[in-house]
């Protein structure tokens, strides 16, 4: 299995500190708001990531936090006239719910920064213990880049280059002994949160937070650290920096992952463009299922756009999933033979062409697109060669061998009975919503597209009746 790794810029075969266990650690949302679909992009690329790790027999430790404290959500905090932790939990709690609905697998361990401020004030101690930090006499705590002679290795960015950029921006009455210095502690503000540090009444800088829960739930040193490519400068090049500082230059994560950014409509997503989603925007129109398959669609490091017309794509193939799935429980369902012949054995064994395609594909730096790929072709070969003729054991054989490839994707293949019901219904009423306008040509698919699925409507003088075929 090879990884593409932000740090040597190169695909790597993916070799674990320790044999059978991979530790992760992925950048999670700071919660003053719902989510958007940018925040989505990188929670289901690594949630897929690590499905496929465990499928591939290794134990996870995954860990992503949550950044509860943060200039953002201290100002909704004031506009709302309410405490920071007030909205902090607020929109955990949202974010769960968005997850949940786009079935992304709980995290091992789930941190909030603030129950970590103790473990940020020993790393601080220990850094400055070095020479690598320094604090001022206006309450803050400094990290020298300066002393970091392997500053920028991530980002691939020359510390000259970044002192000449800064060199006119210095402004008067600032402590910093030089501008590239990132902080550490800041000193509190009125009406802001602040705990009790040996420098003062104040509260954590970003980079430090994930530097510490980081080591605190997975150690010095770590496999895999993610999150979107917006984070490699400053973010994850000043964790590398604090970490391997504190820890005497102990490699602080072996591979660097990171998606690249999501567009909308080929534009960069922004509220001044007017093309901001959020993911419970995009669920009010399609099932987050979709919104998921949609963001595999591509392989993690190439730019994705986002649009009505590729969602309503995603929605089709997702479909044609579905369909092949319900199709071989019903071909189950109406087969009286329950053992394999000779022929099925070897239709058996030519389906795992297709397990071995999808296999090397996410070998292959997770190439979650042609891992897709393959599974519309295990869907083709099935739709051609199964029947009700079949025996229900090459039928059930193959239906958990879609199921076991889509469940690495985290796409549900059988709803429960009250999902399918509502989705039943709601087709139900879109076509007689179409019929009413007039629509019949929208009304003849939906008909056609239940009947594909099992379902057979009845129009009565009550309305419409329904029954599995």
């Amino acid at each position: 299995m090879k990884v593409y790794n932000t740090l040597s810029r190169q695909k790597e075969v993916l070799e674990p500190l320790e044999a059978g266990k991979i530790r992760m650690y992925v950048c999670g949302p700071t919660v003053y708001n719902l989510i958007h679909i940018g925040n989505a992009r990188p929670m289901i690329v690594f949630d897929t990531v690590r499905l496929y790790l465990e499928y591939k027999g290794y134990q996870v430790n995954f860990v992503t936090n949550y950044t509860d404290v943060d200039d953002k959500i201290i100002q909704k905090a004031q506009e709302e006239g309410v405490s920071s932790e007030e909205i902090s939990t607020r929109y955990i709690a949202e974010c769960e719910k968005d997850m949940a609905d786009m079935n992304v697998k709980p995290a091992t361990t789930h941190p909030l920064a603030t129950q970590e401020i103790d473990g940020m004030l020993h790393m601080m101690q220990v850094l400055i213990d070095k020479g690598f930090a320094y604090a001022t006499s206006d309450g803050h705590v400094y990290f020298r880049t300066g002393k970091d002679e392997d500053y920028g290795k991530l980002s691939h960015k020359n510390l000259e280059e970044l002192q000449a950029g800064h060199r006119e921006i210095k402004a008067a009455g600032d402590q910093k002994e030089e501008e590239e210095d990132f902080v550490l502690w800041k000193p509190k503000k009125e009406n802001e949160p602040y705990w009790e540090s040996p420098w003062g009444q104040g509260r954590p800088g970003w980079h430090l937070e994930c530097s510490v829960m980081s080591q605190k739930y997975l150690g010095d040193q770590i496999d895999i650290h993610a999150g979107g490519e917006d984070l490699t400068f400053p973010h994850h090049e000043n964790e590398i920096a604090q970490s391997e500082a504190a820890t005497g230059k102990k490699p602080f994560s072996k591979y660097w992952m990171h998606n690249a950014f999501l567009n909308i409509d080929n534009k960069k997503m922004s509220k001044s463009e007017g093309n901001f989603f959020t993911v419970r925007d995009v669920g009010e129109k399609y099932d987050l299922q979709v919104l998921r398959f949609f963001m595999l669609s591509a392989q993690y490091r190439s730019p994705l756009n986002f649009s009505q017309e590729l969602m309503e794509a995603a929605k089709t193939g997702l479909e044609r999933i579905l369909t092949a799935a319900d199709y071989l429980r019903r071909m189950k369902a109406a087969s009286k033979l329950e053992a394999m012949a000779d022929a099925e054995q070897e239709l058996l064994q030519e389906s795992e062409t297709y397990v071995k395609k999808f296999e090397a594909a996410m070998d292959d730096d997770f190439n979650t697109a042609d891992g897709i790929s393959a599974i519309f072709e295990l869907v083709k070969f099935t739709n051609s060669n199964v029947t009700s003729d079949n025996s229900k054991e090459l039928i059930e054989k193959l239906y958990e061998r879609l199921n076991t490839l889509c469940d690495i994707l985290g796409i549900v293949l059988e709803k429960g009975e009250d999902a399918l019901n509502a989705e039943i219904e709601s087709l139900i009423a879109e076509r007689q919503a179409a019929r009413k306008d007039k629509n019949f040509a929208r009304a003849d698919e939906v008909r056609a597209l239940l009947l594909e699925k099992g379902i057979i409507l009845e129009d009565t003088r009550e309305g419409v009746k329904w029954k599995r075929a």
